[in-house]
């Protein structure tokens, strides 16, 4: 059977389907098509990376509303897989929320994450993280569920409470979250098996996690195999700072290269280190753009000439 075309519909297929879903954290032009090149079926923004790469700040609330919209657009539209978007807290209360999901469904993303953190929130794994009442955040979900227009939109509901309220506060936030409405549960920062296992049962909706392969430090969210996962009930696993650290790894090693080169005076190629234009060229679909140019402006030519 073919994949349904539509992003958010292809999301839901894949919900219903059962199968495990792996999500690169994806934040700009080339990570998001490396992502599709590379055969994963979804993808998802980091809000970290965004914020990082686009405005060079921490994840700390800075970037608005507009400026998220703005990019996840340009993400949603370069690439054909579903593409869900962090939405941070929903950029206010309930009425911003609600104005927040229209925003984002209108930029072609399949669904957001809205978090249950204090405005302005934080990064998850940063220490003096606070989060809004319960009820709140409850009214917020609720709000996200009404403003779509679409059925297939989906609402990721995080809570970041495990820190401040401990795993029964996690799962009773879990539960009543699902309860309003949210279609995916989404703990961060989640510390043991244990817990995934707790949210996982109190849920009774999809669950994901986010891991933080490549992370040199000792990430706040154990790195647990995916069979484990799988068997602990877990829908999805998202990579949100992999790609971004692959990527500022690789800059600086080239930045070195570029200083040799500036010490020594003498050039070296490192085809190691770099992608060559003929791949970025490909990544960015430069063939398929000059195939429409050839074809648009030939017919263009054409009717000119039919026109005398």
């Amino acid at each position: 059977m073919m994949p349904t075309p539509n992003p958010r519909a292809r999301y839901r297929e894949l919900l219903a389907s059962g199968e495990f879903l792996v999500a690169p954290g994806v934040y700009d032009g080339y990570s998001a098509r490396l992502a599709e090149a590379a055969g994963f079926k979804t993808a998802a923004t980091s809000g970290a990376a965004v914020s990082n790469s686009l405005l060079g700040m921490p994840d700390i609330g800075v970037m608005g509303l507009s400026e998220n919209v703005a990019h996840c657009r340009n993400l949603a539209r370069s690439i054909s897989i579903p593409l869900t978007a962090d939405a941070d807290t929903g950029y206010g209360n309930p009425v911003n929320v609600f104005h927040t999901v229209r925003y984002f469904e209108e930029a072609g993303v399949a669904g957001i994450n809205i978090e249950d953190q204090v405005n302005p929130k934080r990064c998850g794994h940063m220490p003096g993280k606070q989060v809004i009442e319960l009820a709140e955040m409850v009214r917020k979900i609720e709000a996200a569920c009404q403003a779509r227009r679409d059925d297939d939109f989906v609402i990721i509901a995080r809570t970041d409470a495990l820190a401040l309220e401990g795993i029964e506060g996690a799962a009773r936030r879990a539960r009543a979250y699902a309860e309003a409405g949210a279609d995916m549960i989404f703990p961060d920062a989640v510390r043991t098996e244990d817990d995934i296992a707790r949210i996982v049962d109190a849920a009774r909706i999809p669950v994901t996690v986010n891991m933080g392969f490549g992370i040199r430090s000792r990430p706040t969210t154990p790195l647990i195999p995916i069979p484990r996962l799988k068997a602990l009930g877990v829908r999805r696993i998202s990579l949100p700072r992999m790609l971004a650290g692959a990527a500022i790894r690789g800059m600086g090693l080239a930045l070195e290269q570029m200083k040799q080169v500036i010490e020594t005076g003498v050039p070296v190629d490192r085809p190691d280190l770099v992608a060559g234009i003929d791949e970025i060229t490909a990544l960015m679909g430069y063939a398929e753009m000059r195939e429409r140019e050839d074809r648009l402006l030939r017919l263009s030519g054409d009717a000119a000439t039919d026109s005398h």
